[in-house]
């Protein structure tokens, strides 16, 4: 589609956002809702009969549009879509090094709304977040091929969300173009190597959003004896915390699948799992457990899945943020690191860090702020779209 197919006035005084750079428009912004427009179509947003911003249209999204361009005369082709996706390529060659595993397409803040799309390292992972996507699939596939450099595959993991949901977790996929993916790819993170399940994993197969933090965990795990990783998922900080000089990691997480993904990450590289211990478990209740039993750690990592699907689960977010990191200075050792991640949008991170420091109050212990990241070069956040700040890691220092 070159032109728009609609025009969608919008709600006095509801335009300054897009204006500015915001790029959804919510049901309730638009003052007449079309009718059987289907989705996918593309529509002209419009104040008083002028010209807003373009972009594609979702009936079964609260987002009824997706903002794609503010220029009138921009066509959304298939030539638009490959000059976005060689944008966003260029940004990662120029900021991203010493990884096979990245993100090649964020969504909004790649000026792609709804679309994302992994490189593990010669194959592709496409989710699309919007039903309005699914028209442009192919179009989307052809710029990743042209402009992704080496891929044998892309494979599909489309996901069509709640309205409220972040991104959500897993969802069937299949080959949109080239070979089949292996059963298990090998990611090379810093010399660090993960395998990836891209067909049954969560997301895309992996969280590459904490790939450097991944990475300073490493850092940090030189000397500590005992180490405990929270929501180990396939064991990637607990792999790092081995690799940096633990002796002893602790990984845990509900999911059997992971847990035994992780065993095979230990062997792939040159750990024996045997010397480390691995927990099919809720996290609550073995932090119960150890909190008796007097267990500590030198190193406890603590990544959870997102606690907010919504804005109306903000505040039971934080609660539980506040519990969980209670439940895991428990098991701080004196002189002990805590590292501390929220991937909640929707939980600000001065709200994280609040939440920790409630923690703390409740548990009657003192904590320092050692260092605090956010997401690495390949996840971009657009200063407009403050909804793409989403994840936060503090590392914090237990007094002795």
């Amino acid at each position: 589609m070159t032109t728009a197919e609609a025009e969608l006035p919008l709600k006095k005084d509801l335009a300054r956002h897009l204006r500015a750079g915001h790029p959804w428009v919510f049901r309730k912004a638009v003052e007449r809702a079309p009718n059987r427009l289907a989705p996918g179509a593309i529509v002209d947003v419009t104040e008083d009969g002028r010209f807003v911003a373009r972009g594609y249209y979702d009936p079964h999204s609260a987002i009824s549009v997706r903002i794609l361009t503010r220029e009138p005369a921009e066509r959304i082709d298939e030539a638009f879509w490959r000059r976005r996706v060689a944008r966003a390529v260029a940004l990662r060659r120029e900021l991203l090094h010493g990884t096979n595993g990245w993100r090649i397409v964020h969504g909004e803040s790649d000026g792609l709304p709804g679309v994302v799309a992994d490189r593990y390292d010669r194959f592709a992972v496409l989710k699309l977040y919007s039903a309005g996507l699914t028209p442009h699939r192919a179009a989307i596939v052809d710029a990743l091929r042209a402009e992704v450099d080496g891929l044998e595959g892309v494979y599909g993991r489309d996901e069509i969300p709640r309205d409220d949901d972040d991104e959500g977790g897993a969802a069937a996929g299949r080959v949109l173009w080239g070979a089949e993916p292996p059963e298990r790819i090998a990611v090379d993170e810093h010399g660090m190597t993960i395998l990836v399940d891209v067909r049954r994993g969560q997301k895309t197969g992996h969280f590459l959003d904490q790939r450097e933090n991944r990475r300073m965990v490493r850092e940090l795990a030189a000397g500590r004896a005992e180490a405990l990783n929270l929501f180990s998922y396939t064991g990637g900080f607990s792999v790092a915390a081995a690799l940096g000089g633990a002796r002893h990691v602790v990984s845990v997480d509900v999911d059997r699948d992971a847990i035994a993904l992780a065993r095979e990450n230990f062997r792939a590289n040159q750990l024996d799992p045997a010397d480390h211990a691995f927990a099919t478990e809720d996290c609550f209740d073995l932090l119960a457990r150890y909190k008796k039993e007097g267990r500590r750690f030198d190193l406890v990592v603590c990544d959870p899945p997102a606690f907010a699907k919504s804005q109306k689960a903000v505040d039971a977010a934080i609660a539980g943020y506040a519990s969980l990191n209670r439940a895991a200075l428990a098991v701080v050792a004196p002189g002990g690191l805590l590292v501390t991640a929220s991937c909640s949008a929707r939980v600000t991170a001065e709200q994280f860090t609040d939440a920790v420091k409630e923690a703390a109050y409740k548990a009657r212990v003192d904590l320092a702020l050692v260092r605090e990241t956010r997401q690495p070069p390949d996840h971009p956040v657009s200063l407009q779209f403050r909804e793409g700040r989403y994840l936060k890691c503090l590392v914090l220092r237990r007094a002795s």
